[in-house]
């Protein structure tokens, strides 16, 4: 796996994926930034949440559930001094499907975050991370 960051101008930088595909990451105006893309922590968390959601949908999918759309609101808290990592995140998967089976979604969730998602088991050396769901009738 490959990237390339490229400082644009004042705290603006270009990432550019291995896999062709590109992102400006800006910081905020006390920071020099114009506020035009987000923060590479923001990327992190997102990255996360999306390295998550995959795991899930797909053994959900695997496991024959009828899921028809999966949104994770995370909440993250970062330590007050530098390095500022993450101290606590909260991942809430709102999960949408015909007849799903609670003790399925629980399941996959867990499986993800103890076994399949590197980016949160990375960030849970520095994080507690904790977990919940809910289940939407499609």
């Amino acid at each position: 796996m490959k990237a390339r960051i490229e400082w644009k101008e004042g705290m603006s930088f270009l990432g550019e994926s291995g896999s062709g595909h590109s992102i400006l990451m800006d910081g905020p105006p006390e920071a020099g930034g114009k506020n035009r893309g987000p923060r590479p922590m923001e990327m992190l968390l997102m990255g996360t949440g999306g390295c998550a959601a995959f795991d899930v949908v797909l053994i959900l999918k695997k496991s024959r559930q009828d899921i028809s759309d999966c949104v994770v609101e995370i909440e993250a808290e970062r330590a007050p001094e530098e390095p500022k990592v993450f101290t606590r995140i909260h991942f809430h998967f709102i999960l949408t499907g015909k007849q799903l089976k609670p003790e399925q979604a629980e399941r996959a969730i867990r499986l993800s975050a103890e076994k399949y998602c590197s980016a949160s088991i990375m960030l849970g050396k520095t994080a507690e991370l904790t977990h919940d769901f809910r289940i939407v009738e499609a």
